[in-house]
């Protein structure tokens, strides 16, 4: 069994989780079960998905559940967009969370490819 806390990924994916939290706490109340759950959920998917494949015994699932993680990652990126956009994040929480989610992609996709490149 991998230490996901030994990972780069997990370390920026649960910083990103957690600013997710905090920049969404803003977002208008009629977007609770909306826009504001949907990126939450797919903020704490990346963490959480990065832990499950480190769970696993196989090289395989473990970079399925990274590809997982780095879909949810990209999802993610889109909707803090679209919330700049409908004027629910402000240009301030945008430029705190987005260099954060960029560096997680980086990450975990040289993660990724490390271990695709290793299969």
């Amino acid at each position: 069994m991998r230490d996901h806390t030994k990972l780069r990924a997990f370390e920026l994916a649960d910083e990103v989780a957690m600013l997710v939290y905090q920049v969404t706490a803003v977002f208008p109340k009629e977007e609770l079960f909306g826009l504001t759950a949907q990126m939450r959920r797919a903020a704490v998917s990346v963490p959480s998905n990065i832990v499950e494949g480190c769970a696993r015994d196989g090289e395989a699932d473990y970079l399925r559940f990274l590809n997982i993680a780095f879909g949810s990652l990209r999802e993610l990126h889109y909707q803090l967009n679209l919330s700049k956009r409908l004027g629910f994040l402000s240009v301030q929480n945008l430029s705190l969370i987005e260099p954060k989610v960029l560096e997680t992609e980086k990450v975990l996709n040289g993660l990724i490819r490390a271990l695709r490149d290793g299969l």
